[in-house]
C-alpha cells in the first residue's frame, strides 16, 4: 500500500533548476524539476515494538518548512550534519492513532494525540539516556546520528521517520500526549510552536513589572505575547509586528504597545518613547539606547533584528533567540559595551511551571483543558495536501494573504 507525501529531495541539479528559475517566480521551488514534490511512498510501518502509526488530522506548515522549501538558507549550515535525505517534511502533527507496537503500553489505538517529533533517546533505543534527555531536556540530546534510526533531530528530518505532510507516520511511543477531550485538534496543533514560545520566555522570564518586548509578530510572536499575558500579568509587553493583520492580533492578544514598522531606526526611537530613554544618533549608523527594555524576545532570528535588540536592550539584559535567519554581519558593539546577554532557545522540553514540572505540550493540554488558553484562531488558512503549491506560496507571501498559522487538514481529505 502507498500513500501521498510530500517529499523534499536533496539534489544538486534540482536545487540549480530552483534557484535559478526562482529569480523568475517563486513557482519554480514548487515544480516538478524543483526538490520539493508529490510522490507516492510505501505506508509507514511500525519501526519497532514500542512504535506507533498516527494517522494525520492535521499537521502545522511550520516557517523552518517555508524556509526548506524556498532555499532560504546556506549550504554550510552545521545542522545539515543531523539530517537524512530524502524527508517527507512536517513536525507539527496531530492525529489518531491507527497501530501500535506489541510492547506499547501507555497508548492505545484510536486516541487523539500530539506528537512530539524529537528523535531522542528514547526513539533511538539508546539505554541509558544521555544526560540532557535524563534532564527531558530532549532537543539537546546527544544521540541524534545513534541508535537505531539513521540521522535526524526530529520527524520530517529524518529519512526513516516520515513527517505529518503525508496521511499516515509513525511516532515512537513517547512521543505521543494524548490530546484531553473538548480540545479540538486545531487547538492541539499549536502544542509545538506553544512550547518552543514557552520554552524561550522560561530561558528569561521578565520580573513584576518589567518591560518585555517580543521582536516579531508571526505565529511564534503572538503566542510569546499571549503567554506573557497568561503567566506573567504585572509584566508590560511590546511587540513588533510587520504587518497590520498582525498588528491587530498581537494587540488582541494582550500587547500593551505595538510598534508596526519595517525602519529598524524607528523601533528604536518608538522604544524610546515608551521607555523615556535618551537617544544616542551616532554618524553613520542607527541610533541606540543606554537604557531600553528589559528582556527580548527574538522570533525573527536576523542579523537586522539581533542589532537593533543590543541597540534597545538595557544594559546586561538577555535577548532570547527563537527565530532562525540567515546569518549577516551587523554592528553589535552594543553587545559588549551593555553587557546584553544572548541566549540561544531551541525547541522544547520538561520544563517546571509554577512548581508543576511536566513536558511543555502537556502544559500546553492541560492549559487549554481548564479553559486559560484558545488561540485555534491563530489557525488562518487550511489547505489540502495537493494543494500544497498554493499554501507554501501563501505562507511565502504573508501579508497578501493576512496569514498567521497555515495547516495542511487530511480530515476533508
Amino acid at each position: 500500500m502507498t500513500i501521498q507525501a510530500l517529499v523534499f529531495r536533496y539534489s544538486l541539479p534540482r536545487f540549480a533548476f530552483a534557484r535559478l528559475f526562482g529569480v523568475l517566480t517563486p513557482r519554480a521551488y514548487l515544480s516538478p524539476c524543483g526538490p520539493t514534490r508529490l510522490e507516492e511512498i510505501p505506508e509507514p510501518a511500525l519501526l519497532g515494538d514500542d512504535w506507533t502509526v498516527v494517522r494525520t488530522a492535521v499537521c502545522g506548515i511550520c516557517g523552518s518548512d517555508v524556509k526548506q522549501v524556498f532555499m532560504h538558507a546556506n549550504f554550510d549550515n552545521p545542522l545539515t550534519s543531523l539530517i537524512t535525505f530524502p524527508q517527507v517534511l512536517g513536525h507539527e502533527a496531530v492525529g489518531v492513532i491507527e497501530r501500535v507496537g506489541p510492547a506499547v503500553q501507555a497508548r492505545h489505538v484510536g486516541e487523539r494525540v500530539v506528537v512530539n517529533p524529537w528523535l531522542s533517546c528514547d526513539p533511538r533505543g539508546i539505554d541509558p539516556p544521555c544526560d540532557a534527555c535524563q534532564r527531558g531536556q530532549y532537543s539537546l540530546c546527544a544521540h541524534f546520528t545513534d541508535g537505531a534510526l539513521p540521522p535526524g533531530m526530529h520527524a520530517g528530518n529524518c529519512h526513516a521517520v516520515t513527517g505529518g505532510y503525508a496521511s499516515l507516520l509513525p511516532a515512537h511511543e513517547s512521543q505521543l500526549f494524548p490530546i484531553p477531550d473538548g480540545v479540538s485538534f486545531d487547538q492541539a496543533v499549536l502544542a509545538d510552536l506553544f512550547s518552543v514560545s514557552l520554552h524561550a520566555i522560561l530561558a528569561a522570564p521578565p520580573s513584576a513589572g518589567a518591560l518585555a518586548l517580543v521582536y516579531g509578530a508571526g505565529v511564534l510572536g503572538l503566542l510569546s505575547v499571549a503567554i506573557l499575558r497568561v503567566l506573567y500579568p504585572s509584566a508590560r509587553v511590546a511587540a513588533i509586528a510587520r504587518y497590520p493583520h498582525q498588528a491587530e492580533l498581537a494587540r488582541e492578544l494582550g500587547a500593551e504597545h505595538v510598534i508596526r514598522t519595517r525602519d529598524p531606526a524607528e523601533v528604536v526611537e518608538r522604544i524610546a518613547q515608551i521607555t523615556d530613554a535618551r537617544v544616542y544618533r551616532p554618524r553613520p549608523g542607527l541610533p541606540w539606547l543606554l537604557r531600553g527594555v528589559d528582556v527580548i524576545y527574538d522570533t525573527v532570528g536576523t542579523a537586522e533584528s539581533l542589532e537593533v535588540g543590543v541597540r534597545v536592550a538595557t544594559s546586561r539584559a538577555p535577548i532570547v533567540i527563537t527565530g532562525v535567519g540567515v546569518p549577516a554581519r551587523f554592528e553589535w558593539t552594543p553587545l559588549y559595551f551593555k553587557e546584553v546577554r544572548v541566549l540561544g532557545s531551541n525547541a522544547f522540553g520538561v520544563e517546571d511551571l509554577a512548581g508543576v514540572r511536566l513536558h511543555a505540550m502537556a502544559h500546553y493540554l492541560r492549559m487549554v483543558a481548564e479553559g486559560k488558553l484558545d488561540l485555534s484562531s491563530l489557525v488562518t488558512h487550511r489547505f489540502r495536501l495537493q494543494e500544497y503549491k498554493q499554501a507554501f506560496l501563501t505562507m511565502n507571501t504573508k501579508a497578501r494573504h493576512g496569514a498567521v498559522k497555515a495547516v495542511f487538514d487530511f480530515e476533508d481529505n
